[in-house]
C-alpha cells in the first residue's frame, strides 16, 4: 500500500478513535507484561524455581484471558469506551499494590492476577478500531490498533533499565503515570459508535454461540497458538535468555524487546496481506514455518543462532495474529466485542500455558528443549486444521455455485 493510499484509507474512518484504541492497548500491554519484564529481579529476590518463575510471569496472562471473556460481551452491551475506562482504573489499583506491597511470592501472584485486567484491553481496542472503519479496511484498522502489542518492547526494554535505578517495586509506581494519561486521552478522543441490535447478547448467549459454532472454536485455537505464542514467549524469554545463556536482566530484556518489536510490526502487515490474499491461505504457510523454527530452537543453539531464530519466530507469530483477526473481523463484524473477547481469551490462555509448561518441563526434564517441542506439536495440529477448514469452505462455495 502506497503512502497516499494508506492516508486515504485512514481518513475514510474515524482516525481519532483508532488512535485511542491503539494507545489503550499499547499502555495496557506494558502493564500486562510488567511482571514478565521484571521476572529476573523478582525471581532473584524470592529465590524461585523454574516452575515458580514460569507461573509468576504466566499469571497476568491467565487473568487477562479470564477477564476477556467477560469484557468482550460487555463492550457489545455497554460500549467499548465505558468498559475501557473501567479497565484502566483497575490497572491503576494493581500498580499501586505492586508499588507499595508485593513483599512475598504469594502476594505477587495475587497482584499478577489483578494485572491481568490490562490484558482485557484487547477486547476493547479491537472493537473500537473495527467499528471506526468500513469492511474493506478491517485488516488494516485492526492491525494498526493491535500494534499496541508493541508494548512488549516498551515493557521488556525500559522496565529492566528503570529497575536498575529505582528497584522493581518503583517501576510499578512509575507506570501509574502513563495509565492515568491514557485514561484522560481515551475519554476525550474515542467516539462511541452505535451498537447493532443483534450484538446485544447476554453472557450466557455468548457462551452458547462459542460452544455451538465450530468456526469460532477454530479461531480460538489458532489465536491460542499465534498470540499465545507471541505473548507467552515475550513473557518468558527474559528468563530463558538468563537461565540458558547467562545474560543479565538488562541484556535479556533488550533482546526480548527486539523480538517483541518484530512481532508487533508484523501484525498489521499480516492483516493487510490477509485482506489481499486471504487469511486462511496465509495461515497454511505461517503455521508450518513457525513449527520449523521451533524445531531449530529446540536444539538450544548457541546465542549467535538462537537470537535471529527467536526474532523470526516472534515476527511470524505477530504476522499470524493479524491474519487470524482479519478472518474473525469479516465473519463477526456485528459482534466484534464478543468475538474478540473469546478469541482474545484463548490467546491469553495460550500465553499463560506456554511459560508455565516451559518452567515445569525444565524442572522435570532438565532442559528447555522440551518446551519448544510441545509448541512444535501445536503448530502441526494448527497446520492440519486450517488446511481442512479451507478445503471444506472451498467445497461449500463450489456446491452452492449455480
Amino acid at each position: 500500500m502506497t503512502p497516499h493510499a494508506l492516508k486515504h484509507a485512514l481518513k475514510s474512518g474515524h482516525w481519532p478513535s483508532l488512535v485511542g484504541a491503539w494507545l489503550h492497548f499499547e499502555v495496557s500491554f506494558v502493564v500486562w507484561l510488567l511482571i514478565g519484564a521484571l521476572g529476573i529481579a523478582i525471581a532473584q529476590d524470592f529465590a524461585l524455581s523454574a516452575t515458580q518463575k514460569g507461573l509468576l510471569v504466566a499469571i497476568p496472562l491467565l487473568g487477562g484471558a479470564l477477564l476477556r471473556i467477560v469484557v468482550g460481551p460487555f463492550t457489545d452491551q455497554f460500549g467499548a469506551k465505558r468498559v475501557g475506562l473501567g479497565i484502566l482504573w483497575i490497572e491503576v489499583v494493581a500498580l499501586v499494590l505492586g508499588w507499595l506491597f508485593g513483599q512475598t511470592y504469594a502476594q505477587m501472584i495475587g497482584i499478577g492476577l489483578l494485572l491481568g485486567a490490562a490484558g482485557a484491553s484487547f477486547a476493547v481496542a479491537l472493537p473500537v478500531a473495527s467499528r471506526a472503519y468500513s469492511s474493506q479496511h478491517q485488516g488494516l484498522a485492526m492491525g494498526i490498533a493491535a500494534t499496541g502489542n508493541s508494548g512488549v518492547f516498551l515493557a521488556t526494554f525500559f522496565a529492566p533499565h528503570l529497575a536498575a535505578h529505582v528497584g522493581w517495586h518503583g517501576v510499578f509506581g512509575l507506570m501509574i503515570v502513563p495509565v492515568l494519561f491514557t485514561a484522560v486521552v481515551f475519554s476525550i478522543i474515542v467516539r462511541e459508535s452505535p451498537l447493532p441490535n443483534q450484538s446485544r447478547k447476554n453472557l450466557a448467549a455468548s457462551f452458547h454461540m462459542v460452544f455451538q459454532e465450530r468456526f469460532m472454536q477454530w479461531m480460538c485455537f489458532f489465536y491460542g497458538v499465534t498470540f499465545g505464542g507471541f505473548v507467552g514467549f515475550s513473557s518468558f524469554l527474559p528468563i530463558f535468555f538468563h537461565d540458558q545463556y547467562g545474560l543479565d536482566m538488562v541484556a535479556a530484556g533488550t533482546l526480548t524487546a527486539l523480538c517483541g518489536l518484530a512481532g508487533s510490526i508484523a501484525r498489521p502487515v499480516g492483516g493487510h496481506w490477509a485482506d489481499r490474499i486471504g487469511g486462511l491461505t496465509l495461515l497454511q504457510i505461517g503455521f508450518p514455518a513457525i513449527g520449523g523454527l521451533c524445531v531449530l530452537l529446540a536444539w538450544l543453539p548457541p546465542p549467535f543462532w538462537a537470537f535471529p531464530l527467536t526474532v523470526t519466530t516472534l515476527l511470524l507469530l505477530g504476522f499470524g495474529n493479524g491474519v487470524v483477526f482479519q478472518v474473525a473481523s469479516l465473519r463477526y463484524r456485528n459482534m466484534m466485542g464478543t468475538a474478540s473477547g473469546f478469541i482474545g481469551a484463548a490467546g491469553g490462555l495460550g500465553g499463560f500455558c506456554l511459560p508455565f509448561w516451559f518452567g515445569l518441563l525444565k524442572d522435570v526434564t532438565g532442559t528447555y528443549a522440551s518446551g519448544f517441542l510441545v509448541f512444535v506439536v501445536l503448530t502441526g495440529i494448527a497446520t492440519g486444521s486450517v488446511i481442512c477448514i479451507h478445503r471444506s469452505l472451498c467445497l461449500s462455495i463450489d456446491e452452492n455455485t449455480p
